[in-house]
Order: C-alpha cells, then sequence, then structure tokens
C-alpha cells in the first residue's frame, strides 16, 4: 500500500449537472461541458458524469450521451460515467454504448458502474426494474465485464459490438458492500462516505484484503469521493456548500430536489428553518472538506494519507457556476496540478 499526499495524487471531477434556478436545464448540460473543458485546462485526470432519472434538481439522465459530448469538446482528459446505475440497464446495451465510446475516443473512457435504482416506485416501474434488482448487480456487473474480457457470460453466442477486444476500465461505485463486489469483481472502487470515515477506511481495507485480480485491474486501486471547497476565506468556501445542502434538506422534507438556489437566498432563510429541517440541513453540510487553500490542503493530506488513497474525485455542486470553477482552480493549485 503507498502512502499519498495531496501533491502525489491525481484529482478527478464529477459533475452531476445540477439545475439552478431561474435557468433552463439544458443549460446545466452545457455547464458540464464547458466545466470539463477547463479542468482538462487546469490538469485534472478525469472528468465524469452521472445518471439521475425523474429528478428536478438534476439534468444529468443520459450518461453515456453526455460522456460523448464532454469527450468530443476536450483532447486529453479521461471521460465516464459515475456512474451507469447497471439495474436500470441490459449489461450487453452497456458495453455496446462503451465500446462506440471507447472505438471514437481511445484510451480516454472509463467506465464507472453503479448499483441504484430509481428513488420511487414510479421511476422504477418506469424503468422496468424493482427495488430487488440491486441484488443481481454482481451478476450485471460479471455479464458486462466479460463483454470486454471474452469471460464466460449467460448468452456465448452473443456479442457486443464494437466492445469485444477493447480494454475499457471499469470501476464500481461503493459503500460497505459494494466495496466486497468490487474484490471480487477485481475492479477499482470509488467510495464516497466522508461523514463516516472510520467506516469508509475499513471498507476499503476489506476491498485491499479480498482483491482478486482481473483482465481489467491487476491490483486494486481506490477513489476516494468527496465535496471539497476552496476560497480565499473559510466562510466564503462554507458558502459554496450551502445550495447543495439545502437542496438535500428539502428533499428529506419534500421528496424531491429542487433546483439549486443562491448561497443568499439559502442564508436568509436559515433562522426560521423547523427543527427537523435544520437537522436535515446541517447534516448535510457536514462531512465535506472546506476552507483556504492551506486548510484544504492539511485536511486532504491527512485524508489521503489515511486511506492510502490512489486518486480523489471531487464531487462539488453549487448554484455560482463562477465560483464554483475558482474552487476548481485554488485546488488544482492545492494539488500541484500540471494545467
Amino acid at each position: 500500500m503507498s502512502t499519498r499526499t495531496t501533491n502525489t495524487t491525481p484529482f478527478s471531477l464529477l459533475d452531476r449537472s445540477r439545475t439552478r434556478q431561474g435557468h433552463p436545464e439544458a443549460e446545466a448540460l452545457r455547464d458540464t461541458v464547458d466545466l470539463a473543458r477547463h479542468a482538462e485546462a487546469l490538469g485534472y485526470h478525469r472528468f465524469w458524469v452521472s445518471e439521475h432519472h425523474s429528478v428536478p434538481g438534476v439534468a444529468g439522465s443520459a450518461p453515456t450521451v453526455l460522456a460523448a459530448a464532454v469527450a468530443a469538446a476536450t483532447t486529453r482528459i479521461r471521460v465516464g460515467t459515475g456512474g451507469v446505475m447497471l439495474p436500470n440497464h441490459r449489461p450487453l446495451v452497456v458495453a455496446e454504448q462503451f465500446g462506440v465510446l471507447e472505438s471514437l475516443f481511445p484510451g480516454r473512457i472509463d467506465m464507472g458502474l453503479g448499483r441504484s435504482v430509481g428513488f420511487t416506485d414510479g421511476i422504477r416501474r418506469a424503468l422496468g426494474t424493482d427495488k430487488e434488482a440491486a441484488g443481481s448487480f454482481a451478476a450485471q456487473l460479471a455479464e458486462l465485464t466479460a463483454y470486454f474480457t471474452d469471460g464466460p457470460r449467460p448468452h456465448p453466442q452473443v456479442h457486443a459490438r464494437p466492445a469485444e477486444g477493447l480494454r475499457v476500465p471499469a470501476f464500481v461505485l461503493a459503500t460497505g458492500a459494494g466495496a466486497d463486489i468490487a474484490a471480487r469483481a477485481g475492479l477499482a472502487l470509488v467510495i464516497a462516505d466522508l461523514r463516516g470515515r472510520e467506516a469508509m477506511r475499513e471498507a476499503i481495507d476489506r476491498y485491499r484484503a479480498a482483491f482478486t485480480p482481473s483482465p481489467l485491474w491487476p491490483r486494486p486501486y481506490v477513489i476516494v469521493s468527496g465535496t471539497v471547497a476552496v476560497a480565499e476565506t473559510r466562510a466564503q468556501a462554507r458558502d459554496l456548500l450551502l445550495p447543495e445542502a439545502w437542496s438535500m434538506a428539502y428533499s428529506r422534507t419534500h421528496g424531491v430536489f429542487p433546483p439549486l438556489e443562491p448561497a443568499e437566498t439559502i442564508t436568509a432563510r436559515e433562522p426560521s428553518l423547523p427543527p427537523k429541517t435544520r437537522a436535515y440541513y446541517e447534516s448535510a453540510l457536514s462531512g465535506h472538506i472546506y476552507g483556504t487553500e492551506t486548510e484544504v490542503a492539511a485536511e486532504l493530506d491527512t485524508l489521503l494519507t489515511s486511506t492510502a488513497a490512489d486518486e480523489f474525485l471531487v464531487t462539488t455542486s453549487t448554484y455560482d457556476r463562477t465560483a464554483l470553477l475558482e474552487s476548481y482552480e485554488r485546488l488544482a493549485r492545492v494539488a500541484g496540478l500540471e494545467g
């Protein structure tokens, strides 16, 4: 296990294409593509997009389509999904999609995969799945990766063209149980739970101990993921966290994620929050890494040393896109990226 610090660790970005109050949904997708260009210029290693269905505050519903747009708008940065939720799809179709991406953008495509299903019964029915579908994730994962590695699969007479013979790195987005699946499958692990760091470290240790090499990954590879906000002052960095924290709190009490609102609007609302909403709001603000460049560098060094992570994936969302870009610029300096 290697020792990692901020200046020796690759940093990557995940953008969820969050919609913003007063802005059309299409703008969120264009913002994602624009951010990818900036990420490449700053020297970030990967740029990933996500999959959400029927979520009012998220425009990113088709990650492989959006990944194609991102890859077409960039030239060097790796592009992928964080992730495609396998229970929502047939492994054959996912293999074909990533085969097309890798064929068009050779050597730049990542296949990030998750086990989540739609968060309401209606969405799950519309997707043709159910709550229990996540239980088949390991089998789906094996079927999908077999199309790339020529491993055993349920339908040996079926070919996923043009995926076969291509080497697309596969990553499992996981919490505790998913880490065990990633280890058995011999795939890279992406783990995001900075609020429960001890449990996260335990899951990482289990993953490394149980890892079985595969044609796609010869050794364990751990990406720790979380929100990082960097600004001139700690207070300004905290303001970057407010829009997403409020959206999370609102979703817990109303069942939907609203578009992100300006930080000042949320600050004005804070004194009158009902106790239950306040508890959700404060919980949503916890566990993140934020502050000045010096403060963030120190906290990242502590985290990376304790986890020996091979990479860090930043997942920050906020209303102010200019401030978000400035945060990523500051983080690039902290990480010593060669942009």
